[in-house]
């Protein structure tokens, strides 16, 4: 933390004098104190992340409490390097407790959050049990046999690695045409868009316990909102659903299809796109109304 003390001992290196001769008077050295810590940089704590977050369980190794860092062993995949700061919140089974108290081979769930290039500890819940954690990305590879499932998160460079047992739920979530569909274990195919929740067993391996489906390959979505750009040199629209307030970025063929110039960035529209696995690609656009003033 010392990048929060910089100030602080920039300001108590004006204190120091040298012994002065005889007859000579000792300069007062509180107006350059006060200008010391009148020119320091006391400025607030930046706001914390405020992209999506996630939860990683996993236990605590390497705590250098001066660079601000932790490295996080994690059930499933290779460890990773986590910052915090006086923002992060720390909780010893649910109790609040000081950051100073933050101690390695603690098992701890981390909800996370990209800052640049580095991931943030929002909080940091240390667990008397095994944590449980909670990855979201694309499915890689999925063996029935061995219930071996392969996750690929945006938040790592490892694929995440967990066991699927028979008594894993596996549920869709989403738009009524894609949920009215059963689900199951089927579902768990490569490039799937899955969130999986998951405890850590007696072996330290993920076991997962519920599988959300998002989205499978050659799945139909329908997406209805503002158009928030449209890009007709790289095929790429981005739309605002306000039934969840997210927003979709969907591919398209300007030759296939054709879009007439008067769709503009603003204007209510219904795209109806197909999942493949990597990204959703439009086969029909309707524009709904006309741009709101």
């Amino acid at each position: 933390m010392d990048r929060f003390l910089s100030a602080a001992l920039l300001g108590s290196m004006a204190v120091l004098t040298v012994i002065p001769a005889h007859g000579q008077q000792i300069p007062n050295p509180q107006p350059d104190m006060k200008s010391a810590f009148a020119n320091a940089d006391f400025s607030p704590l930046p706001a914390l992340p405020k992209g999506k977050s996630t939860i990683l369980g996993g236990q605590i190794r390497s705590l250098d409490p001066v660079l601000d860092q932790f490295t996080l062993r994690i059930f499933g995949e290779r460890p990773m390097k986590i910052l915090f700061d006086e923002r992060t919140q720390v909780y010893r089974n649910g109790v609040r407790i000081p950051l100073h108290e933050l101690r390695p081979e603690e098992h701890v769930s981390v909800q996370t959050a990209l800052e640049g290039s580095n991931v943030f500890a929002i909080s940091i819940h240390m667990l008397s049990d095994l944590p449980q954690g909670e990855t979201q990305g694309h499915i890689l590879g999925y063996n029935p046999a061995s219930g071996e499932l392969t996750v690929g998160s945006s938040l790592t460079r490892d694929p995440i690695r967990l066991v699927v047992r028979p008594a894993t739920q596996v549920v869709r979530v989403g738009q009524s045409a894609f949920t009215s569909q059963s689900a199951g274990q089927a579902d768990l195919v490569a490039g799937a868009l899955v969130n999986v929740r998951f405890d850590a067993d007696e072996k330290g391996r993920a076991v997962a316990d519920r599988v959300t489906v998002l989205a499978r390959p050659g799945s139909d979505f329908a997406f209805s909102g503002k158009l928030s750009s449209l890009d007709m040199h790289s095929g790429i629209l981005v739309i605002l659903d306000p039934r969840d307030q997210k927003s979709y970025q969907i591919s398209f063929n300007p030759g296939r299809l054709p879009i007439s110039g008067s769709v503009h960035p603003g204007d209510q529209v219904r795209v109806t796109a197909t999942y493949d696995g990597v990204r959703y690609t439009a086969i029909e656009l309707v524009q709904n109304q006309q741009s709101q003033p």
